[in-house]
């Protein structure tokens, strides 16, 4: 049997979940009632709703009026214990966002084909005013297309609690969870061998950028590097030990272990970025 067609590219998150009492009331109800529903679930009904809105007979990306999501994760507390964690879709608000990047980066007649201004007048509309700036400002989910940002792998270790997730042989995903503050320190670490060794990087600048983000939060939250459909052509991955040890050559100014530490990364990734460009 052959693996069925991907009706989405490749798509890959990085997600902060907190605790319940991080949340406003009104949001923690929300939580509430989602909080028992099995994860496998959640991603289900977020790709049916994804796969309706492309389908829309008049082009309109943006929600209608659906409940946001909330992902479920379970890590070990301070004290030992597994404890829940919670990350809300926030799909309002980063679906706004979306818009206005492809807004910046396409120019003429295509941007209106794909985000009518109609439908952007009617998203803007049923928007919270009182809510949205604190949504943008805590922002819990980025997405990376094609492929799993370098900067990302700086956040993780190899040794950090990994989910393998299977159907029918295929790896659908793989999710690496730390704690947050762990996260923070790995990337300062990388952002300050980096401002030494390769400041001309744009790495720098990513990952500076993260750990700002980062910083946001509440120091008893977690980190969820989620690979997407993209694990199952790079699983068991290097990555994260690859990425460390090419800052780690940069800043020691040791260029051939950072060359072969960009081969290895480069042999993994490019394949699946010239993806993007296939027909």
């Amino acid at each position: 049997m052959g693996r069925a067609a991907r009706p989405f590219p490749y798509v890959s998150f990085l997600r902060v979940y907190e605790p319940l009492d991080a949340f406003p009331d009104a949001q923690q109800l929300v939580i509430l009632e989602q909080r028992a529903r099995d994860r496998q679930l959640t991603e289900s009904i977020d790709q049916d709703q994804s796969l309706r809105r492309v389908l829309r007979t008049v082009s309109d990306p943006f929600p209608h009026h659906e409940p946001d999501l909330v992902r479920v994760t379970h890590f070990p507390s301070l004290n030992g214990t597994t404890a829940p964690y919670y990350c809300p879709n926030q799909l309002a608000v980063r679906t706004t966002l979306a818009a206005e990047s492809l807004d910046q980066s396409l120019r003429g007649p295509l941007i209106d084909v794909l985000v009518p201004e109609a439908a952007r007048e009617a998203h803007q509309a049923r928007l919270d005013p009182d809510t949205f700036a604190d949504s943008v400002a805590r922002l819990h989910t980025r997405s990376a297309t094609w492929g799993v940002p370098f900067a990302w792998f700086a956040l993780i270790h190899e040794d950090d609690l990994t989910e393998v997730v299977e159907d029918d042989g295929r790896v659908t995903t793989v999710r690496v969870t730390a704690r947050i503050g762990d996260c923070i320190d790995r990337g300062r670490r990388s952002v300050a061998q980096l401002a030494i060794g390769a400041p001309e990087m744009d790495l720098l600048d990513e990952l500076t950028e993260i750990v700002e983000w980062l910083e946001v939060f509440r120091r008893d939250a977690v980190v969820e590097v989620d690979y997407g459909p993209v694990a199952d052509r790079v699983f068991p991955d290097d990555s994260p030990m690859d990425v460390r040890l090419g800052i780690e050559s940069l800043a020691d100014s040791d260029m051939l272990g950072a060359a072969a530490s960009y081969r290895r990364l480069a042999s993994r990734w490019i394949p699946i970025r010239q993806l993007a460009r296939a027909s």
